[in-house]
């Protein structure tokens, strides 16, 4: 049988898609032939494979650690919230169906022979699976419909680690009562406790190692020194990391950067790159008076539900705010649902994200409108800027069709499948050429348009 190594957590972002990655690249450097898994997924934040599934972004880090490409078996089920609570279910990288949280708890059953099927299908072709868990393995509440973590372990019959994050505090309490709320059959799977980002000397904590061993049995298998660098795409919402930190001062003599922080915000990874770098400050504008003159851009990022997200713009002064940035020559920027946003309607006939047949008015910048589909597309492209000829690479994810309603400005770009030829125009592009609308998630990583 496949030797299985899982990271289970004492709650979410404590370290577990970290800790997988890294052991998935110390074991392909000791010569195993190793593969990331994780058996459900809930982000906004996911990555085309290149057979056109949606997996999410941690599995593909994992993957590239491993020295693999990435596949939809490593994470067989994703979900994408699409308001409070529904979540799109993406099976294998195709959408399934739409379920509330309730809908879903009932339906999980139904999941668990498609998850283990792609879980043998990876144990049949690697020596090791290093597997990572979900949030806390001891939700009490959920154990009895788990998919990912202990319910997963067993049937693996993986040995466990537990990790905790030491930078948030109570890591005593953390990994004790987590490990006091388990079975004895979950206890006997863990093997030990890995405790993350922690800062300072390590031999003052010799005495808090001392106590948890004595106190669980199980050994502290090594602590994690605290990383600021670690630029590995993240799984929870932006709201998690953006408001834990205070909006950076902005400059005269940097970019400074407003991104449009949507209830429903998805893909914010597209922006990390502008995070990284030097002449850059950018930071996540919740209300609409926090976006002054001194701003030189605007975002609006990817949304999973532009309808409701529409509604928030208007109801928040956001409308009016970004109307009066763009009038004053500043630069805006549109990716998938935030390039629907900035057209002048979307209409919603097959009740995609609302009531049938409901229709909102957007923004206005751009004159386009949206049509959302029941069909997603799902696809990786790569094109030529129609503005400049810097070439762009990227991927799509959407369930709208957008349209020039008049012929004021231009395309984007004209881009296509890698390995085909049918070619598409992309986006649109104001007459001025400030503000520009675009499908191309990952846009920003080509050098080349994001240097303009």
């Amino acid at each position: 049988m496949t030797t299985c190594l899982m990271f289970l957590g004492t709650g979410s972002d404590v370290g577990k898609s970290i800790a997988t990655t890294a052991f998935c690249r110390i074991f392909k450097r000791r010569g195993f032939r190793v593969a990331p898994f994780k058996a459900q997924n809930m982000s906004n934040n996911s990555y085309i494979t290149l057979e056109g599934g949606e997996i999410g972004r941690a599995q593909v880090v994992q993957a590239e650690a491993a020295g693999l490409l990435p596949s939809v078996d490593m994470n067989p089920i994703l979900l994408k919230p699409s308001y409070d609570q529904a979540s799109q279910v993406i099976v294998r990288g195709k959408v399934a169906t739409q379920l509330s949280a309730m809908e879903y708890h009932n339906y999980k059953n139904e999941l668990k022979q498609t998850v283990m099927e792609s879980f043998n299908k990876l144990a049949g072709q690697y020596d090791l699976i290093v597997m990572e868990g979900a949030g806390s393995c001891c939700e009490m509440n959920l154990k009895d419909n788990d998919l990912v973590n202990f319910e997963m372990a067993k049937a693996a019959g993986a040995r466990c680690i537990l990790v905790a994050d030491i930078d948030r505090g109570g890591v005593f309490a953390q990994i004790i009562g987590t490990y006091n709320l388990m079975e004895k059959e979950e206890k006997d799977l863990i093997i030990g406790f890995l405790i993350n980002k922690f800062r300072g000397d390590p031999r003052l904590f010799d005495s808090g190692i001392k106590y948890i061993e004595e106190k669980t049995g199980k050994p502290v298998l090594g602590l994690v020194p605290f990383f600021e660098d670690i630029y590995i795409d993240t799984e929870d919402s932006v709201a998690v990391q953006v408001d834990r930190r205070p909006p950076k001062e902005l400059a005269d003599d940097n970019v400074n950067i407003a991104v449009l922080k949507l209830p429903a915000i998805s893909n914010f990874t597209d922006l990390e790159i502008l995070e990284r770098e030097p002449d850059v400050v950018l930071n996540y504008l919740s209300r609409a008076n926090q976006l002054t003159d001194e701003y030189d851009w605007i975002i609006l990022p990817g949304t999973k539900n532009v309808m409701s997200d529409a509604r928030w713009i208007k109801q928040k002064g956001w409308a009016r705010a970004i109307k009066d940035f763009a009038a004053r020559g500043k630069f805006v920027l549109g990716i998938c649902g935030g390039y629907q946003l900035l057209g002048s309607k979307v209409y919603d006939p097959h009740g995609v994200e609302s009531d049938k047949g409901k229709e909102i008015k957007c923004l206005g910048l751009l004159p386009v409108t949206t049509i959302l589909e029941k069909e997603k597309v799902v696809q990786k492209v790569t094109g030529i800027s129609i503005l400049s000829g810097s070439r762009l690479r990227g991927y799509e994810i959407h369930m709208g069709r957008t349209t020039p309603v008049r012929s004021s400005g231009q395309p984007f770009a004209r881009i296509h499948v890698p390995g085909k030829k049918k070619q598409w125009e992309d986006g649109w592009v104001s007459e001025d050429g400030l503000i520009i609308g675009t499908y191309i998630h990952g846009v920003l990583d080509s050098p080349g348009f994001r240097g303009e």
